[in-house]
């Protein structure tokens, strides 16, 4: 995806926002716009470095899975469970126990139902439930609590049972340390157990009333929604061997615009094969795309609209049910909105609490047996490549060790990254949409944070921080000389 270059920006007028608040990190919007106030160009910028590609060299393989989800406080689940997968391949074990599987695949689904409850009913709701130009005041999770104490309560709830698998999978609710090379070094207790299963009945039933939730909010402003940072990407997503939705392992499905098939079923370890990394001088984050479309047409998205559209069903019956609700709905235009990945964010909880409660029916989660044997290659340079489909979308872990045991390279291709060139797309259409020509207000600049929080990015722990963040918005002239500006502290 290429933006056209401003041939006259000596002449236009920049419109800066920094920081954007609710998302993980620190990032900010630039405008371009001419002497009628029209936008001739817009990014987003990721001004925050991350090294942890750089710094990891030299660790042993062993410390990757605690190390690296030290990126986010967020989502360290999905980065802890890639980076072991990547290091199973590492120790050459193909196949975990029942009971090592079971339970990362059960911390798995906990990490997706608490993550998008959280991103759900705390951040992206208010602008659904009161406008997107309703007061800040009101236009937030407390709010909700005052306006609709059902919703509130159940959110939190929702979440914290996530939070709580995660706990008894993992250690502890952020930063566990149970997974390892092998497979995991944490039983389940059988009390453990019980006291999750006790709360699924009412966990099941807050996730349906979600989608539910979820559906009438898009319903209620479908033909707003429909156009709302209007893009047309190609999709990446994993799916199991029958095509299903497959959030923990699976090949590579890639679908074109148009509908055309990529490539599909492709082993991730194959990923470099068509995949690249462009680089552009005003961001520290890559724009992936496909090699075969090359870097102007190959971006794509990446998270749980590709992954609710493109999967071939979903193997749970209320989740696949409202899948297909989802896809026929306004003739198929909500699954091609960008807004419509808030009801598809909501089909997927749903399909993770049903997921766990699967989990949960098994006695092989109460196993003893923790670890596979390993079979070290034999071979100078080991490679790793953990792919896991984390709550915003696909996450790649790719590593080499040497001889020493030692990691000498490591690439990570989070899921923000994947969707960098299409929220960069959505920020234009709504910039020229909603900005162009007009006078800023909070209203319009919270325009531009919706498309953006649609993809939930994730760049490091900032977004579950509450309190007061601040967003500055300046308008200067081609001399740098300030014309205007704007100023809100807003509870986040």
């Amino acid at each position: 995806m290429t933006e056209p270059a401003a041939s006259t920006e000596s002449n236009l007028r920049r419109v800066v926002i920094e920081p954007l608040t609710r998302v993980e990190g620190h990032g900010k919007v630039t405008l371009l716009l001419d002497a009628d106030g029209h936008v001739q160009q817009a990014r987003l910028h990721i001004v925050e470095f991350r090294g942890f590609e750089k710094f990891i060299e030299g660790r042993p393989y062993w410390e990757a899975p605690v190390l690296v989800q030290r990126l986010c406080g967020i989502c360290p689940v999905s980065h802890h469970l890639a980076a072991a997968k990547a290091m199973d391949q590492i120790i050459g074990v193909s196949a975990l126990t029942p009971t090592a599987d079971g339970l990362r695949r059960l911390m798995h689904y906990g990490q997706i139902l608490q993550s998008h409850a959280l991103h759900f009913f705390h951040l992206a709701a208010p602008d659904l439930l009161f406008g997107f130009e309703a007061e800040p005041a009101r236009r937030n999770l407390v709010g909700i609590a005052a306006e609709y104490p059902d919703i509130a309560r159940q959110g939190v709830l929702l979440r914290r049972f996530g939070q709580e698998v995660i706990r008894v999978t993992a250690g502890k609710r952020v930063h566990g340390t149970s997974a390892v090379p092998g497979g995991v070094n944490k039983r389940l207790s059988p009390a453990e157990r019980d006291s999750l299963r006790a709360e699924l009945p009412d966990i099941l039933t807050w996730a349906e009333a979600a989608v539910h939730l979820a559906r009438q909010l898009y319903a209620a402003q479908a033909t707003r929604h429909a156009d709302f940072a209007h893009i047309d990407p190609h999709e990446l997503c994993l799916v199991d061997a029958d095509g299903g939705m497959a959030l923990y392992d699976g090949g590579l499905r890639a679908r074109q615009r148009d509908g055309g098939t990529l490539f599909d079923h492709l082993p991730v370890t194959g990923y470099a094969d068509v995949l690249r990394e462009a680089v552009q001088p005003w961001s520290y984050m890559k724009f992936p795309f496909f090699t075969a479309l090359g870097e102007a047409d190959g971006w794509y998205r990446v998270g749980p609209l590709a992954r609710v559209r493109q999967c071939d069903f979903i193997p749970t019956p209320r989740a696949d049910a409202a899948r297909r609700e989802f896809l026929a709905h306004d003739d198929g235009r909500a699954a091609r909105a960008t807004l419509g990945t808030h009801w598809a964010r909501m089909i997927e909880l749903l399909h993770a609490a049903e997921m766990i409660a699967c989990l949960l029916d098994d006695d092989v989660l109460l196993g003893d047996d923790l670890l596979a044997p390993a079979t070290l290659p034999d071979t100078a340079t080991r490679v790793g490549i953990g792919v896991i489909e984390a709550p915003r979308g696909t996450l790649i872990h790719h590593y080499e060790v040497d001889a020493d045991d030692l990691i000498t390279r490591c690439n990570l291709i989070v899921s923000t990254t994947h969707n960098n060139s299409a929220m960069n797309a959505a920020l234009r259409d709504v910039a020229h949409r909603y900005l162009d020509g007009n006078t800023l207000t909070e209203g319009l600049l919270n325009h531009i944070e919706v498309a953006i929080r649609a993809f939930d990015p994730c760049l490091s722990c900032a977004t579950h921080a509450l309190g007061k963040m601040p967003l500055q918005v300046e308008l200067r002239d081609a001399d740098e000389t300030l014309i205007a500006q704007h100023t809100r502290n807003r509870a986040a």
